[in-house]
């Protein structure tokens, strides 16, 4: 029983690192773009062929399928509600890879938030 939690506990790890990457990939892609326009049609058609022409968008696409495919998994293994309680560690992975890979500033309060996610997390475990 105890490994399956682990293997569970590793799957959900596994799907918010690809949801990690999938997000860092987008943030990169836009950052390589002019995302002020107007809001003219032809505008946000431009746009979003710029887009679509960046790799970046495509390994986030990925990512993202990969990790609906491991999600999907772990729903036939584990319950909706400790699964989804448990995934929210991608927060924690988010806010450090904003601070040490994008180089974002992230606050007291984020860090803090961040602090409880992880107690949260711990505790919805242990049940």
């Amino acid at each position: 029983m105890k490994e399956d939690l682990f293997f569970i506990l590793f799957l959900i790890f596994l799907t918010s690192v690809c949801d990690t990457l999938n997000q860092l990939f987008l943030k990169s892609s836009i950052n390589r773009l002019d995302a002020s326009f107007s809001g003219s049609i032809i505008n946000v058609l431009k746009f979003i062929f710029k887009l679509i022409l960046i790799p970046w968008v495509w390994f986030s696409g990925l990512f993202s399928l990969l990790s609906l495919c491991i999600w999907l998994l772990v729903l036939g293994m584990a319950d909706l509600n400790f699964a989804f309680s448990v995934d929210s560690m991608h927060y924690i992975l988010i806010a450090v890879a904003s601070r040490f890979i994008l180089k974002e500033k992230v606050g007291l309060k984020r860090w803090l938030g961040t602090v409880f996610i992880v107690l949260g997390i711990v505790l919805v475990s242990l049940s």
